[in-house]
């Protein structure tokens, strides 16, 4: 049987919520994983500071998402790339993948034949790929003039760009697209964009020299799925129609189909969300711009704080297993 290829582009949890669905279809779909190398916060920033090395953070969500869990000495494998640290000096706040990937790293000589390893060991189904492999940081100008560098420094929410808005997205030094990247979204059946913060996670891929090339070139069906919540800093008075025309303005290409979530959120935490400046993301779109499908998307529980993760998570998150039902529906039909 031919699999149906889908690559799924982002990073972060984002990613690997999609990747984690889909992998129960592995079986049928021929999957791959394109991931930001502009990450520069947590454990991976710290590594990436002291070693050099490229961002391995979305790498390793990726790559656990869709790892084998055949036996019990496979979810432990899984368990144990997961896990952090919530001790030691030095060791505090790290994730036990990071401090792998960056050993094979050394022992292999290159970030990529890292990664193929870890995917033999982890005994991943399907690909996980960096899209380039140039060392390089994001830069956001906002409307106010305010320059902001590194992808932590603006999920974080620079002071000066409180309340502005990001009106340029570029890379520091230009980045160039790897060829498995682009071959990849070139000989695509479906293309995913999302879930995952907007600037941070899914655009620093767009804006990777000769993305747009490679994307205008695929005959992919490309989907978009749009985040449950603003990002501070980021996305703040943003619903699904600025989202949507933030990636056709970085992509070069509106999305065929844009998913967005009916199910109603814990109000609970939404009221937290608000006390703190951000907002449910809701269906604004109109026209007949692309296919709007509005479905419940929300996971019945709530996202678990991992200890000794200083880095600032999302509580309210997609429900992997809907959002591949969906997915593997709308691949169906191509």
């Amino acid at each position: 049987m031919n699999k149906k290829r889908v690559v799924v582009i982002g990073g972060g949890t984002g990613t690997h919520t999609v990747l984690r669905g889909l992998r129960i279809y592995a079986n049928e779909l021929d999957i791959s994983a394109i991931v930001s190398m502009a990450d520069s916060g947590g454990s991976t920033g710290r590594l990436r500071d002291e070693f050099g090395l490229l961002p391995i953070g979305d790498v390793r969500n990726a790559l656990t998402a869709l790892a084998a869990e055949g036996d019990e000495h496979d979810a432990l494998l899984r368990q144990l790339f997961l896990y952090r640290f919530t001790e030691g000096v030095g060791l505090e706040g790290h994730n036990f993948g990071n401090l792998f990937l960056t050993a094979l790293t050394d022992i292999l000589g290159s970030e990529v034949e890292a990664i193929k390893a870890a995917s033999r060991i982890l005994k991943v189904a399907g690909r996980v790929i960096p899209v380039t492999t140039d060392n390089v940081e994001l830069v956001a100008t906002y409307d106010d003039g305010t320059v902001v560098m590194g992808q932590h420094a603006i999920e974080e929410t620079s002071p000066q760009a409180e309340g502005a808005r990001i009106v340029s997205l570029t890379l520091t030094p230009e980045a160039g697209i790897t060829a498995e990247a682009a071959e990849a979204i070139k000989g695509a059946n479906l293309l995913v964009l999302g879930p995952g913060d907007l600037y941070t996670s899914i655009l620093p891929n767009c804006i990777t020299k000769g993305f747009k090339e490679a994307f205008l070139a695929s005959e992919a069906h490309v989907v978009y799925v749009c985040n449950l919540m603003s990002k501070k800093g980021q996305t703040v008075g943003m619903h699904a129609a600025e989202h949507l025309a933030e990636i056709a303005l970085y992509s070069g290409r509106v999305p065929d189909t844009v998913l967005v979530n009916t199910a109603p959120m814990p109000e609970e935490l939404v009221l937290k969300y608000e006390a703190e400046g951000d907002h449910p993301v809701i269906n604004n779109c109109e026209g007949d711009l692309c296919t709007i499908t509005a479905l419940p998307l929300i996971a019945g529980e709530l996202a678990a704080v991992t200890p000794g993760d200083a880095m600032k998570r999302s509580l309210i998150r997609h429900d992997s297993q809907a959002l591949a039902r969906e997915l593997r529906a709308i691949i169906s039909k191509i």
